[in-house]
């Protein structure tokens, strides 16, 4: 029906079907695939950072938490952990509230790596991101992390499926 590219040459409301899923699967890949280059260094690459990033920004979690936070299955994130751990990035430490349960803590090394990579990834999306002007980069960042804060906020957990589940319409969750 169409070239590629002839549709995203039409006026915004003459275009046909929705290019949403499209257009966010688009950004991801390419973020993916410069974020992995960048961040050849850190354990798991964008995955690793995503842990360092919320260990050092957020309230110090412990494992549970953390992957509830970032949607990643338990026994994945423990090999993950494992591995910042042996790089000298983070530590378990145990909680003084709750001696079962253990926090995740940066290291200071942790710490400067992260600030490092950081520095990169801000590259690697500029890239990304480098048909926008600079201040459509910024609404596009803070809309992008609004709208995954609300989601998760509406379906928190570390069960991707039952995330989708639970905004699902009442009748397809009876479907599904």
């Amino acid at each position: 029906m169409f070239a590629a590219g002839d549709q995203c040459d039409l006026p915004a409301d003459r275009r046909r079907g929705s290019n949403f899923g499209w257009s966010l699967g688009m950004v991801l890949r390419r973020w993916q695939e410069y974020a992995e280059e960048a961040l050849t260094d850190l354990p798991h690459g964008s995955r690793g950072y995503h842990i360092l990033a919320v260990v050092v920004h957020e309230e110090v979690p412990t494992q549970g938490a953390l992957a509830a936070r970032l949607v990643i299955d338990r026994s994945v994130l423990t090999y993950v952990i494992d591995d910042l751990e042996n790089a000298g990035l983070i530590e378990r430490q145990l909680d003084p509230r709750d001696r079962r349960a253990r926090r995740i803590v940066a290291t200071e090394r942790g710490r400067q790596a992260l600030a490092d990579a950081e520095r990169r990834v801000a590259h690697a999306e500029n890239h990304v991101l480098g048909g926008l002007p600079e201040e459509q980069r910024d609404v596009f960042r803070n809309l992008a992390e609004r709208t995954a804060e609300a989601i998760h906020a509406a379906a928190p957990g570390t069960d991707p499926c039952a995330a989708v589940t639970s905004v699902l319409p009442p009748a397809e969750q009876a479907a599904s």
